[in-house]
């Protein structure tokens, strides 16, 4: 028999589903209450405030990536790298409101808490870039510059669903979106490997995406 889901996280994953939809500040607890099917009476049982109800999501994202850290098993740096890519764009994409929202709704939402998480994974990926370089994966042609590929990298994943909404006018944005945001990582990633590291990392990310 399925195990019946408890009303908390019932309320967070609506809560989650429609912050990010909808915006945190267009959001309501009343709809949230709606979707769920329970009263906001029993909602703010739960969760007291917006703020409450955003705070956790927040805290939930967070544990998530210190889950991840803490127990994904290295391997091949190809596919290593492109673990740590999905990994992040993914759980950006699933809490986009929080990074999306924070700078409109800072005086409601307060100081990011994942900062720290934010510097981790930007460690992350410093170290995946050194070990492409001490895995004499990059071409021989010119001398890369680690930190400045690095920064790119972040920047490309970070800031590309600002880049759609700013630029490409999108108030809606899919997963196929996403997508292409992982295409334009690779297009700065790619031309500095040689042909046989480029054909490796092509290849595991075709096997995280045709699983």
């Amino acid at each position: 028999m399925k195990a019946s889901v408890k009303t908390p996280d019932r309320i967070l994953s609506a809560g989650r589903r429609i912050f990010n939809e909808k915006g945190y500040a267009a959001a309501t607890l009343t709809e949230i209450a709606a979707d769920v099917g329970i009263s906001q009476g029993n909602l703010t049982y739960h969760f007291p405030t917006k703020r409450d109800l955003a705070k956790r999501l927040e805290s939930d994202a967070r544990q998530r990536a210190q889950e991840r850290r803490t127990t994904y098993t290295s391997g091949a740096i190809a596919d290593d790298y492109v673990e740590h890519l999905l990994a992040s764009m993914e759980l950006t994409w699933d809490n986009r409101f929080l990074l999306r929202d924070r700078a409109q709704n800072a005086k409601d939402l307060g100081p990011l808490e994942s900062d720290s998480e934010l510097s981790a994974n930007f460690q992350d990926l410093r170290q995946l870039v050194q070990r492409i370089k001490e895995e004499d994966l990059f071409r021989r042609e010119g001398e890369v510059d680690l930190e400045m590929l690095t920064r790119s990298l972040w920047i490309v994943s970070r800031y590309w669903m600002d880049y759609l909404r700013e630029f490409e006018g999108l108030d809606e944005i899919g997963w196929p979106d996403q997508e292409r945001g992982i295409d334009q990582h690779f297009a700065v990633l790619l031309p500095c490997l040689t042909a046989a590291a480029k054909r490796e990392f092509k290849a595991a990310l075709a096997r995280r995406s045709n699983p």
